[in-house]
């Protein structure tokens, strides 16, 4: 199978002719869509895919709106989807896609009114971008008589904005988290008292209609409309900061344990929260004390969720929710359609492995699925495992039932997403998505929606793509009748694939140069990016720029259980070969993570706490491997044999010659990508143990070198470059020695290494062989065995990290040692995945490349001066990378001699020196010998460790 990029083509789950226009049922064909001529608004992997499913359904003629902020700065940076589409009279040009501000914002939107009428399009697509949830936009779209596909703005009120989608929950029944969801009211009256409201309409020349208002609540909330659509202030950030800051003092007084999460309301994607931590965090002689310092900075991370999300402009909404932060929720999320008369749902999602309010890996959860499980975990005898997996088919029924509930209340008219999040067996709604989400995929492989004519039950048409599904409702909308969702298949899993380092931290501005094809069973949603030249099948570069997010494809799997999913997925991942200039990926930590959990525990429930602990433990795997000299070791090693070679050294020295780099290749693969070696002693943790100073290898260290080539895709290929695979020669010894056991192994009846080695160690020959033939292979096993030692080294490196104290439990909970939840361990492990730019004593230098600002808003006190003397963790600067704000703080204290980067949102690369610096203290740097020295005596312990 060719490169996955026309999704709805290469995939062979999915139906290849989507033109209801040909069916021959009159039925049928009244649902065709070939009329709408939609401009899709959006970017990224969802705008290829719309295109993919438009061509498919017989939609012709559509448009893109097209940004050109990332190439116009950047080579080879232009949209991949437009190597598919080539008619330059459907690609619109445009700035950006929303404007900084609310006026920007307001002209973009009736620009894109004037782009469709001036070129015949009806319908908008929106997908998951930029306006998928703006009410503002989809009400002047509406009011443009052009047709929104998906929700409506009726269901963008009632739902998208996060406070009102929390009154509407509480209407409905529908559980939430604990929290306040009326900062602005609560400003409102703080600032003019609730006597107040009617003289604060008349001062500012607002039309309220404050009789028809049932109470106070009521009153503000029509006030604050009235501002939004006059487009001024009657309360602005520092009102809200102030009116949250005492909320939150209530709060954290009340419950000083909790930590408490802050959310703009027209934020998404983890875009506009922040966490306060909680008040026992902080020291204090009293819990008032500890409160104060807990609040203090309320207002600035206020302003902060505003800033990043644009909407501090004058005239925007700028509520700020404050909730508990549930610190072992489990993030799930259940999939919802409705038309407007009817709502149903399509089983959930589990978004937990995410970081930085960004998800990860996404799996399907399914009663199918949940039902097969729960018999396996009881014919295993597993109870624990059991009676989880039944707690879990419960609370999916119950979020289902209540996204129907939620979806009917807000007349959903297309599809979206009622999230939530699991505490135990408790769960509360957080948020409904008014667009597709990103994960849809995981969602539209495990079912399919069957329409079937009232009429006729053998009449029916059946839909497997979501976006297929919006494109239906807004052209047909209550014409539909409610579907049956059927299952496809019972599993599925979804890695994100994004530009970040090791750390996972952003990385913008890398070149991809080349990428592999995709795979038999493998989904890659990559935008286009994997799309050849169709006259040379050359592969095109594409510059990963970063004025957008950070995701470069989804991948896709899916199985008859989830252990076939990760499996598959696993595979996928294995035999992916992507490279570029500057180019860093999280390809290597997905690969990980799904060995990860294939090693300790497939339906294990990990919590959004997961990752970043998860993420310091490869940290200190790194910092293991970084003491440890191989050379050194293997040397060593040598050396013992050659003292007791007596006569033969000669002949040992040559042997373990040639093996020296068939043993240490790919060692040095696993210590230079600590996320594959986590993957590796996740699945082999239990092959070797040291005991009493001598080595107990579990399973034949030859067999388990052949398939740790394997598992770095080093295996041997013709015509593979010599620097990705084994070499010749090491793959001659290797595959001597493996054809060498499999025959013993065959003679000997047993696949039991301990008992081969205990036959080996004996001189007596046993049954089927003669003397001298067991002589040889008694000779061979010594020549073979001899320098595997050196693999030993993976785990002593996992008993210094600790590696396996993080584990699953028989409930699937997760053990989570508490050294890898200590923040100062956390920041330090990142350094170590990702060492900084070095730099000279006086400089500092940009972590990462993206956008400089020295302040934290427009108009605002630039956060340091030349002359300015700042101490350890004060803020330096903010760099956006990938629509993300980063705060960068000071490593060290010191004195500012002069500011290299003059300007607001200047771009910077990474290493760039931004700040000329006094250091307050001499920092001394380790000497190169000493670092040799360090790492000898490091490597001594590990040989130390075994005779």
């Amino acid at each position: 199978m060719q490169t996955s990029n026309n999704y709805y083509l290469n995939n062979p789950l999915i139906h290849k002719d989507r033109r209801l226009a040909n069916a021959t049922s009159p039925w049928v064909r009244q649902f065709s869509c070939t009329d709408l001529k939609p401009l899709i608004i959006c970017r990224g992997p969802i705008r290829k895919e719309a295109m993919d499913v438009f061509h498919e359904m017989g939609i012709d003629g559509f448009g893109i709106l097209l940004s050109e902020k990332d190439s116009i700065t950047y080579t080879n940076a232009l949209a991949p989807e437009l190597r598919t589409l080539t008619d330059p009279s459907r690609v619109h040009r445009v700035p950006d896609y929303t404007g900084a501000t609310k006026e920007e914002r307001g002209k973009r939107i009736q620009q894109i009114i004037r782009i469709a009428h001036d070129n015949g399009y009806n319908a908008i697509f929106a997908g998951y971008g930029f306006m998928s949830e703006d009410a503002e936009m989809v009400s002047a779209m509406e009011e443009a008589g052009l047709n929104f596909i998906g929700p409506c703005s009726f269901t963008q009120n009632a739902a998208g904005m996060k406070d009102q989608a929390k009154r509407t929950a509480l209407e409905t029944g529908v559980s939430v988290t604990p929290g306040v969801n009326n900062a602005t009211s609560l400003a409102l009256f703080a600032k003019y008292g609730k006597d107040g409201l009617e003289k604060c309409a008349k001062d500012n020349n607002l039309e309220v209609d404050f009789a028809a208002c049932k109470d106070d609540e009521e009153k503000a909330l029509a006030l604050l409309a009235a501002s939004y659509d006059a487009g001024i202030d009657i309360i602005d950030a520092k009102d809200i900061g102030a009116a949250l800051q005492e909320e939150a003092r209530k709060m954290l007084t009340e419950k000083p344990d909790n930590r408490f999460r802050l959310k703009a309301i027209a934020g998404g994607g983890g875009k506009g929260q922040r966490i306060l931590q909680a008040a026992n965090s902080y020291e204090g002689a009293t819990l008032e004390e500890k409160v104060e310092k807990a609040v203090e900075p309320v207002p600035s991370l206020v302003l902060e969720c505003l800033i990043e999300l644009k909407t501090n402009g004058v005239g925007d909404n700028k509520n700020v929710l404050i909730e508990m932060n549930i610190e072992t929720t489990r993030h799930q999320e259940i999939q919802v359609v409705g038309n407007g008369d009817w709502c149903m749902t399509m089983g959930g999602r589990d978004c937990s492995l995410q970081m930085h309010e960004q998800k990860l890996l996404e799996v399907s959860v399914t009663e199918e699925e949940l039902v097969a499980a729960i018999d396996v975990a009881e014919q295993a005898g597993n109870k624990d495992e059991a009676e989880q997996l039944k707690k879990d088919l419960v609370i999916l029924q119950k979020m289902e039932h209540e996204g129907a509930v939620f979806g009917q209340a807000v007349k959903l008219d297309s599809v979206g997403t009622f999230e939530c999040i699991v505490d135990g067996e408790s769960h509360y709604f957080m948020e409904m998505n008014t667009r597709i989400q990103v994960e849809h995929r995981v969602t539209e492989l495990c079912y399919k929606l069957k329409f079937t004519n009232p009429e006729d039950p053998s009449d029916y048409f059946i839909v497997e793509s979501l976006v297929e599904v919006m494109a239906l409702i807004a052209r047909h909308g209550k014409a539909l009748p409610k579907p049956e969702r059927l299952v496809r298949e019972k599993t599925s899993v979804e890695a994100r694939m994004n530009a970040t380092n090791q750390a996972l931290q952003p990385h913008a501005g890398g070149i991809i140069e080349n990428w592999s094809n995709a795979i038999p069973g493998e989904i890659r949603d990559d935008q286009g990016i994997s799309t050849h030249n169709p006259d040379t099948d050359v592969f095109m570069k594409y510059h990963l720029a970063g004025a957008y997010d950070s995701n470069i494809a989804l991948l896709l799997t899916t199985g008859e259980t989830r252990m076939d999913s990760y499996q598959r997925m696993a595979e996928i991942l294995r035999r992916t070969e992507l490279r570029g200039k500057d180019l860093a990926t999280n390809l290597e930590f997905h690969y990980g993570l799904v060995h990860w959990f294939i090693g300790n525990g497939i339906n294990a429930r990990p919590t959004t706490r997961f990752i970043v602990p998860y993420l310091t433990l490869v940290g200190l795997l790194k910092e293991q491997a970084n003491q440890i000299d191989l050379e050194y070791a293997y040397s060593e090693i040598r050396k013992r044999y050659l003292a007791e070679a007596g006569d033969d050294a000669g002949e040992w020295a040559a042997a373990l010659d040639a093996k020296k780099l068939l043993l240490i290749r790919p060692l040095e693969r696993l210590f230079t990508e600590p996320h594959y070696m986590s993957g590796w002693l996740s699945m082999n943790k239990d092959t070797l143990e040291v005991d009493g100073k001598s080595l107990v290898w579990k399973k034949n260290p030859i067999l388990h070198l052949e398939s740790l080539y394997h598992y770095l895709n080093m295996d041997f290929e013709v015509g593979k470059p010599a620097r990705y695979m084994i070499w010749d020669h090491d793959h001659d010894i290797l595959s001597a020695a493996v054809a060498f056991y499999h025959t013993l192994e065959e003679r000997l009846g047993t696949t039991d290494f301990a008992e081969i080695q205990s036959k080996l160690a004996s001189d007596s020959a046993p049954a089927g062989f003669s003397a001298d033939e067991w002589s040889a292979a008694r000779s061979a096993h010594s020549g073979y065995m001899a320098g595997t030692e050196i693999l030993a080294v993976l785990a002593h490196i996992a008993d210094k990290a600790g590696f396996c104290e993080l584990k699953v439990n028989p409930d699937l909970s997760i053990t989570i040692p508490d050294v890898l939840t200590d923040e100062d361990l956390q920041k330090r492990m990142a350094k170590v995945l990702v060492p900084p730019p070095a730099a000279k004593s006086d400089e500092i230098l940009a972590a990462s490349g993206g956008m400089f600002y020295p302040r934290e808003a427009p108009g605002m006190d630039v956060f340091v001066n030349e002359g300015d003397h700042f101490e350890a963790g004060d803020t330096l600067y903010i760099v956006e990378v990938m629509k993300m704000f980063n705060k960068v703080k000071a490593p060290f204290a010191g004195t500012i001699e002069k500011v290299l980067i003059d300007g607001d949102g200047v771009i910077i690369k990474k290493g760039q020196p931004l700040f000329k610096i006094n250091p307050d203290e001499k920092i001394e740097v380790e000497t190169p010998e000493q670092i040799a020295a360090s790492r000898r005596s490091k490597t001594d312990e590990f040989l130390a460790s075994f005779a």
